[in-house]
């Protein structure tokens, strides 16, 4: 017994060993950019009696300030808000199309998506709630046995119509729909507004046009594409025939990114590691980037924790207003709604 031990002692210290040696150095732009001043609106979203939020997975706003959330909670489940945080409705309860919730996007028509990771389901929704459009194919119960959360066996089976694990979505002013896919294909693929397969791209790696789980996708109005490549710890840049053009890799691993709307647009993307929080990787995660278009770092804000301010994992980000921004995270169960105050920045400003 006194052995055996031992033997799990020493075992327990070689993991923690080895879990340290595997820490992330800081975001390269941490040093080199200021902080920006922010608030977080507290008790912001009212739950209906006995109705609770689960893991913050995705978040997403309309052009009328209603939010929509994704949550893991016994099932995947998208709940609509008003702009003062009221609960509205509910979007596809017990759906088919949800098993382990991955992300929500507003195209520019106020249509509302789900991509949901379990089922390798993208479903489209007027703001009704009215279901418009189904995108891929639920495994068959046999084929999910090696693609239990957390098993991602790489496939590379890149088909027009089906997915392995996908993540996220984005849109273009032509109604264009972009899908990172996901944890098992590492490809972008574009599809016409009816949800015609036009082209993919991407493979597995770290070189040119490829990905190590390609998990959060943004696209600008110009159609200039911006994967989270968040393996790499890069944001990769795409033209719209997914042509790659730039790699931003000074901001960490970006497990969520959003661009927000009007004429001048920005880039956020958050710097996240693992669902846990670690104490041994609080001081290099996080927080929070903003970005140009063309790659310039204006600022970051954001440190590890769960307490207001603070951050348990960010999984997905919404910014349409660029200086309200709203944050899904799955330890801390909840979505912060973040104000941002910018005109206060200054090189040495304080979180």
């Amino acid at each position: 017994m006194r052995r055996l031990t031992t033997r799990v002692v020493a075992g327990l210290l070689l993991c923690a060993a080895s879990a340290l040696a595997q820490a992330p150095e800081p975001a390269k732009a941490r040093d080199t950019t200021p902080e920006i001043p922010y608030d977080s609106v507290p008790n912001f979203f009212k739950m209906p009696s006995g109705l609770y939020m689960g893991e913050g997975i995705a978040v997403a706003t309309n052009s009328k300030g209603h939010v929509y959330v994704y949550v893991r909670s016994g099932d995947s489940r998208m709940f609509e808000f008003d702009p003062n945080g009221n609960f509205i409705k509910e979007f596809g309860k017990d759906s088919y199309a949800y098993s382990f919730a991955h992300g929500v996007r507003v195209d520019y028509d106020e249509n509302v998506w789900t991509v949901d990771e379990g089922t390798n389901v993208i479903v489209k929704y007027h703001p009704d709630g009215k279901l418009l459009m189904v995108m891929g194919k639920r495994p068959d119960p046999i084929d999910q046995l090696n693609m239990m959360p957390g098993v991602a066996p790489f496939s590379g089976a890149n088909r027009p119509y089906s997915y392995h694990r996908p993540t996220d979505l984005g849109f273009d002013r032509a109604g264009n729909v972009y899908v990172s896919d996901g944890y098992t294909d590492s490809r972008v693929v574009k599809y016409d507004k009816n949800g015609r397969f036009i082209i993919s791209a991407g493979t597995r790696g770290s070189g040119t046009l490829q990905f190590m789980t390609p998990h959060t996708i943004a696209v600008a109005h110009d159609g200039t594409v911006f994967v989270g490549d968040r393996g790499n710890r890069r944001i990769v840049v795409l033209d719209t025939n997914l042509n790659q053009k730039a790699v931003y890799d000074t901001v960490g691993a970006p497990w969520g990114l959003c661009i927000s709307a009007g004429e001048h647009q920005y880039v956020y993307t958050s710097n996240s590691i693992s669902t846990a929080i670690d104490s041994r990787t609080i001081p290099t995660t996080g927080d929070i980037y903003k970005i140009e278009l063309d790659g310039t770092v204006l600022g970051h804000f954001g440190k590890a924790g769960k307490a207001m301010k603070e951050f348990a994992s960010i999984h997905h980000m919404d910014c349409r207003d660029p200086n309200t921004v709203y944050v899904a995270e799955i330890q801390a169960w909840r979505v912060q709604k973040l104000l941002l105050h910018p005109e206060r920045m200054t090189s040495s400003a304080g979180n």
